[in-house]
């Protein structure tokens, strides 16, 4: 087999399975006895999970291969992402012509001792990587395209508060606050300051009332933008082909959503995406809400920068946070 594994540090968070656990254990207990990897490349876009583009004698297309981290490596506010996602499968039904097929999971870890899922290989290029090579005259239709996405996914209702896989909540404060003491709880186990995350949480626990005017549970898709979108390599102007990684859904409100978040970030070509979506609510109580919100993309933001041994931006990270809260008491 032709293994090409990414090289990394042996402190780095992403740690790569071996030749023999792809091709004599996962693929064989998937395909059969008679399995036979022609080559495995470690593919590098993602930030989480350790991803595979496995080729295999007499299938006609590569699959994908998702291994998450080893247990004792998640964080209480990431816990079992892997699992979140495939339990997220049937309510995602809505964009299944964009999402991969699921061929295989196993949670027993007795191939490898980590959850490790099976897809369907999607043709197309992210949009990270892609959208730039078109005119930006064009990209107000990929950012359409992201609304209309947004808005299907958003419209699906679920059963209460919380991570798809759970725990579920009653109320959506109480889903909100317990994600920022998870938060705050990971920022500790790694020797990182926590302080301001817990005054959001006592800011959102004094005006829970504001957060409980969502009382209708929706879909978000978590991280769905740039990196986690596949464009056609061909089409005259940005198509959208696929959407990968939905790890992070959950029940929650919509205006929670990564992708809310980053259609706001800028006054851009992603302007375009409320033409399809539809106007952003802008009472004083969404307005207060999306503070809250921003706080806790930031406190993730912060885990995860330290996971990428990246100190510049976990010092970023304490500066936005005290101008949000500056907005929020």
């Amino acid at each position: 087999m032709d293994f090409r594994p990414i090289e990394r540090s042996a402190g780095a968070f992403q740690q790569s399975v071996s030749a023999k656990d792809i091709e004599a254990a996962v693929c064989r207990r998937v395909f059969g006895e008679g399995a036979q990897v022609i080559a495995a490349v470690e593919l590098g876009s993602g930030m989480y999970n350790n991803v595979y583009r496995l080729e295999l004698a007499g299938q006609g297309r590569p699959v994908i291969l998702r291994v998450a981290p080893e247990e004792g490596q998640q964080f209480r506010s990431e816990r079992q992402l892997m699992r979140n996602e495939y339990a997220s499968v049937p309510w995602l039904s809505a964009i299944g012509t964009l999402t991969p097929r699921v061929i295989a999971v196993d949670w027993s870890h007795e191939v490898i001792g980590r959850d490790w899922m099976m897809q369907s290989f999607l043709d197309g290029v992210p949009a990270s990587e892609h959208l730039r090579n078109y005119p930006r005259t064009v990209w107000p239709a990929f950012f359409r395209q992201m609304g209309a996405i947004a808005k299907t996914v958003h419209a699906v209702r679920g059963p209460g508060f919380g991570p798809v896989n759970g725990p579920l909540y009653g109320t959506w404060s109480q889903a909100v606050i317990t994600s920022l003491e998870f938060l705050a709880s990971d920022l500790d186990s790694v020797g990182l300051d926590a302080t301001d995350v817990r005054k959001v949480a006592a800011v959102a626990e004094q005006e829970r009332a504001v957060l409980d005017e969502i009382t209708e549970p929706r879909l978000t898709s978590g991280d769905l933008w740039h990196p986690n979108v596949m464009l056609s390599r061909s089409a005259p102007e940005p198509v959208i082909t696929g959407v990968i990684d939905l790890d992070r859904t959950a029940w929650s409100d919509p205006a929670s959503d990564w992708t809310i978040r980053m259609a706001k970030a800028k006054a851009d070509e992603r302007e375009a995406f409320w033409e399809t979506y539809g106007s952003p609510d802008r009472s004083d109580a969404a307005r207060w809400r999306s503070s809250i919100y921003e706080a806790r993309h930031l406190g993730a933001l912060r885990l995860e920068r330290h996971r990428l041994f990246n100190p510049g931006g976990v010092e970023e990270s304490y500066s936005a946070m005290r101008a949000v809260l500056a907005d929020l008491t």
